[in-house]
């Protein structure tokens, strides 16, 4: 196959969006942005042997592209509507190809996201997306805008997709693997907990490098810090079966991947908090059947800088695995692309 016929049969889907007033087959897209809203934009790039392991489904890889690029707009408190896609393949496999567009446009289905435009090209198997989406002109979230005494709040189960990666990197089996393992390779986006903190929180991030690390840049953007209280992280009881306590630690507070959403709430909101998160139905918080995720108070924002973990009140130091090569064994925990072996 060549290039257009990959296009053609793979990626042209009919668009139900009357918002796309151009898409596939010209040199651009031409989109409408509806009066009294902004465009939010945001790019991911996943490559092999990097974000999945060589053998990963097809289907996964489409669903896992398109969903951390979901997850950066749900931070935002902004509504998904268009994508465009780069996809550099060593080959023009027409099994692989059928399998990571199948993944791809369940979700974007779901989402109601059309695919307006990319471009495909042969080299290693990389796949960049990215989406835009609209925000109300005086609603969106950012990382800044935090204050000294903001309650820091977390939804989900910290660690579990770590734990998942984890899981294929060791060849364990059984539930408590097959769910982890699920968890790195389809993550949720929170849309809908993203779109229900407009006016509620004052600053919020996704989870993508780890919850100190990612805590760690929206402490930098707001100016201030923040006090973790490690015995109030969700436990898992997945991560649990597989994993001794301190790995368990690691992979809640330095693991990435879990694209969930780490937000500050001024302690006067806390109630309306509650009260709209009490308001959505369970089975159905969105029109993509999105539920709502647990959301748990785990700190505090305070004056300063940096990001201090406490337990039982007192000062906590995240415990080494002993391999000095992990990268979440560095202070700031996380996963840096660049950061010396």
């Amino acid at each position: 196959m060549g290039e257009f016929e990959i296009i053609a049969r793979y990626f042209t889907r009919p668009v139900h969006r009357g918002d796309v007033l151009l898409g596939i087959g010209d040199d651009a897209a031409v989109l409408d942005i509806a009066p009294g809203h902004k465009l939010v934009v945001a790019m991911d790039t996943i490559v092999e042997g990097v974000h999945f392991l060589p053998g990963t489904s097809a289907a996964d890889i489409g669903y896992r592209a398109l969903a951390v690029n979901l997850s950066d707009l749900a931070a935002m408190g902004a509504k998904p509507a268009w994508m465009t896609l780069s996809v550099s393949l060593p080959e023009a496999d027409e099994g692989w190809l059928e399998g990571f567009s199948a993944g791809l446009f369940e979700l974007a289905q779901r989402h109601a996201v059309a695919l307006v435009g990319g471009d495909t090209v042969r080299g290693p198997r990389v796949v960049t997306v990215q989406v835009a989406g609209w925000v109300e002109a005086d609603g969106w979230l950012s990382r800044a805008g935090a204050c000294p005494g903001d309650l820091l709040m977390l939804s989900g189960v910290p660690g579990e997709a770590a734990g998942g990666l984890a899981a294929m990197q060791q060849r364990l089996e059984g539930e408590a693997a097959a769910r982890l393992q699920q968890r790195f390779l389809r993550p949720v986006p929170r849309i809908a907990l993203g779109r229900l903190l407009r006016g509620i929180a004052s600053a919020a991030m996704d989870v993508s490098d780890g919850v100190l690390a990612d805590l760690r840049k929206l402490c930098a953007a707001s100016a201030c810090a923040a006090y973790v209280d490690v015995d109030a992280l969700p436990r898992s009881t997945a991560l649990e079966t597989l994993f001794p306590p301190d790995a368990c630690l690691r992979h809640a507070l330095a693991g990435g991947d879990d694209y969930e959403l780490l937000f500050t709430v001024p302690a006067s909101r806390l109630a309306a908090l509650e009260a709209a998160l009490a308001a959505v139905p369970a089975a159905a918080a969105s029109s993509a059947g999105e539920t709502l995720p647990q959301v748990r108070r785990i700190g505090v924002m305070c004056a300063g800088q940096g990001v201090q973990c406490l337990r039982q009140g007192q000062p906590f130091e995240l415990p080494s695995s002993g391999d000095q090569r992990r990268q979440d064994d560095r202070p700031q925990g996380g996963y840096d692309h660049f950061a010396a072996p």
